[in-house]
C-alpha cells in the first residue's frame, strides 16, 4: 500500500475522487433530467442513498494534503490555494453565463445578466460552489492553525448540527449557498487535513484485509445507509454527522478494494484530473440532455439519466485531451499571468520538499 511519503500520488485518494466526482455528475444529470421530464427515476434512489456521503467524502479527501502546504508563506499559500481555484471559478463561471444567458433567457434581461453575474463574486455559482468553498476552506484553516485543533473542530461540528437542524425542521437554512455549504462542509475539510495520519492508517488497515472480508463489510455498511436514508432522519442534527464521516471511510474502503481490479486506471485518471471533469461537465451534461429527450428514443429516465451522466464524465476528459497543447489549454491549466511571482527564495525554503504529493 503506497503511503503519502512513498510515491507521488496515492492510488486509493485518486479513485476516491474519481468516485466522487462520477457521483456530483450523477446527482446533477439524474437530477436535471427529473426536472426536465417532470417525474423522478429509479436513479434517483442511489442519488439520496449517496447524499449523506458524497461532498463530505470530496472535501475530507481535499483537506488530506494540506500539512504539506499550510506553514508555507501566505504569498506563496494564497497563489496555490486561492487564485488557482478563483482563475478556473470566474473563467468558467463566465463560460456558463455566456452559454447559458442567465439572466436574459429568464427575462430579466442585460441588467439581470450583470447582476447575477456580479453576485457570483459574492455567493457560489451553480455547479462552481465546491472550488469556491475550496478557496476559502484553506484561507480559514490556515488562519486558524494556530488555534487548539480540537476547538476547530468542535465549532465545525456545531455549525453543521446547526445547518441539519434548519434543514430539518424549516426545509431551509440562510439562503446564501456561501454560508450554508461553510456550515455544512468545513468540518469534514477539516478532519481530512487534522487527521490526515490517521485517514492514512485506516486506508492501510482496509488494505491489509481480503478483498472478501472487505466486501462483505462495505455490503453492510451499504444497507445500514440505504434504511438511515430510507428513515427520513439522515439529515438530522448529529446523524448527518454520523453518516457524513462513516460514508467517506467507506468510500476510502471502497477505494482501496477497486485499487486490487481492473477499474483502477480509469479511476485513477479521473480523480487525478476531476477538476477537469468538474468544470466542464455541464457543457456536455446539458447537451446530451437536451438531445435525448428531444429525440425521445429512450423511454426510460433512468437510463436516460445514466446516459447524461456518462457524456457529463467522459465529454470534459476528452475536451481536455483535445486543447491541453493548443491555445485553449488556459481551460484547464492557469496561465502564468494568473499566478502571483515569487519572491527570491520564498518558494523553495528549505522545509520545502519537492516530493510531497500532489494535493487534492
Amino acid at each position: 500500500m503506497a503511503t503519502a511519503a512513498s510515491k507521488p500520488r496515492v492510488e486509493w485518494v485518486d479513485i476516491a475522487k474519481g468516485i466522487c466526482i462520477v457521483l456530483v455528475v450523477m446527482m446533477h444529470s439524474t437530477l436535471g433530467v427529473e426536472k426536465a421530464v417532470g417525474h423522478p427515476s429509479w436513479l434517483n434512489h442511489f442519488v439520496e442513498w449517496a447524499r449523506p456521503f458524497r461532498m463530505p467524502d470530496f472535501f475530507m479527501i481535499s483537506g488530506l494534503f494540506l500539512a504539506s502546504r499550510i506553514n508555507r508563506p501566505w504569498r506563496e499559500y494564497l497563489d496555490k490555494k486561492v487564485i488557482h481555484f478563483a482563475y478556473f471559478y470566474v473563467l468558467w463561471m463566465t463560460i456558463q453565463f455566456l452559454t447559458k444567458g442567465y439572466g436574459i433567457y429568464q427575462g430579466e434581461g442585460a441588467a439581470g445578466l450583470v447582476r447575477n453575474y456580479a453576485l457570483g463574486f459574492i455567493d457560489p455559482f451553480g455547479t462552481l460552489w465546491f472550488i469556491y468553498l475550496l478557496a476559502v476552506f484553506f484561507v480559514v484553516a490556515k488562519a486558524t492553525r494556530g488555534l487548539p485543533p480540537l476547538l476547530i473542530f468542535a465549532v465545525g461540528a456545531a455549525m453543521e448540527a446547526v445547518h441539519a437542524h434548519w434543514l430539518s425542521t424549516t426545509g431551509e437554512a440562510t439562503g446564501w449557498l456561501l454560508i450554508d455549504e461553510f456550515m455544512a462542509k468545513f468540518v469534514y475539510f477539516y478532519v481530512g487535513y487534522w487527521l490526515a495520519p490517521r485517514i492514512f492508517a485506516m486506508a492501510q488497515r482496509f488494505n491489509a484485509l481480503g478483498s472478501l472480508a472487505l466486501f462483505a463489510g462495505l455490503v453492510v455498511w451499504g444497507i445500514f445507509e440505504y434504511f438511515a436514508v430510507l428513515s427520513g432522519h439522515s439529515k438530522d442534527p448529529g446523524v448527518s454527522l454520523a453518516l457524513g464521516f462513516i460514508g467517506a471511510l467507506a468510500v476510502i474502503a471502497t477505494s482501496v478494494l477497486l485499487a486490487r481490479t481492473v477499474a483502477a486506471s480509469v479511476l485513477n485518471d479521473l480523480g487525478a484530473n476531476s477538476i477537469v471533469v468538474y468544470l466542464a461537465f455541464f457543457l456536455f451534461m446539458a447537451s446530451t440532455r437536451a438531445v435525448l429527450l428531444r429525440l425521445d428514443l429512450i423511454p426510460d429516465t433512468g437510463t436516460v439519466a445514466l446516459l447524461v451522466t456518462f457524456a457529463g464524465v467522459v465529454g470534459p476528459v476528452l475536451l481536455h485531451l483535445l486543447v491541453k497543447n493548443t491555445r485553449l489549454a488556459f481551460l484547464f491549466k492557469r496561465p502564468q499571468w494568473a499566478k502571483l511571482a515569487p519572491t527570491p527564495g520564498e518558494w523553495h525554503s528549505p522545509g520545502h520538499d519537492r516530493n510531497q504529493p500532489r494535493e487534492a
